[in-house]
């Protein structure tokens, strides 16, 4: 009497495994999963220098949303690195820049505030600031990137190819201690966008 052939014992540990190791990665690659996305972005060259526009869209996390109400500010930095394509070598960084920014809650004027610097801002930093009435206006003014000058126009070689690297993401080591180890591996912690282009310059509007 014929009899199916046994299934190698190999086999049937891979069978078994393979699910497991799915449902036990599923959650690292979720946490490690950009929330935001760069939907518009331009670059200008004026006599002030090399201009960047840009949008932003995301949604805060609720664990992020729950610190803000609390009174714990929250900082976002925007970074961008231009650099020219050399056939010879790897390709050469011309320019770059930052932009940090400081979003706090008021619970007693119960305003917000947002800060801009080129550099990371302190707890204590003297650094002049916009408030606003809601946290919509005040993560509509995050979002919105306006004629940024990232670059020297000097910087930029007409007769040569540039791309130029944007990236925006949510700076969590600037938050208090126990935050930042709650934040470690989390996706309500990851807000992350990036954008890599070719440098098209365009006319002044």
């Amino acid at each position: 009497m014929h009899r199916p052939a046994a299934i190698p014992e190999r086999s049937a540990w891979c069978w078994l495994v393979t699910p497991m190791l799915i449902l036990l990665l599923w959650p690292a690659a979720w946490a490690q999963a950009p929330v935001a996305d760069v939907t518009q972005m331009h670059v200008e060259r004026t006599e002030d220098g090399i201009l960047l526009s840009a949008t932003i869209r995301f949604d805060l996390p609720q664990a992020v949303d729950d610190a803000l109400a609390k009174g714990i500010p929250m900082f976002f930095v925007a970074e961008t690195a231009i650099y020219r394509d050399r056939w010879f070598w790897y390709d050469k960084r011309v320019a770059g820049a930052a932009r940090h920014m400081r979003l706090a809650y008021q619970p007693l004027t119960r305003r917000w505030r947002l800060q801009v610097s080129p550099s990371p801002i302190s707890q204590s930093g003297l650094v002049l600031g916009q408030a606003f009435d809601s946290r919509e206006e005040a993560l509509a003014a995050i979002q919105r990137v306006s004629r940024w000058r990232v670059a020297e126009a000097a910087d930029i070689d007409p007769d040569a190819t540039h791309y130029i690297d944007f990236r925006f993401r949510l700076d969590v080591s600037q938050l208090p201690r126990p935050f930042q180890i709650g934040a470690v591996g989390q996706s309500d912690w990851n807000i992350l966008a990036v954008r890599t282009q070719r440098l098209v310059l365009e006319p002044p509007r």
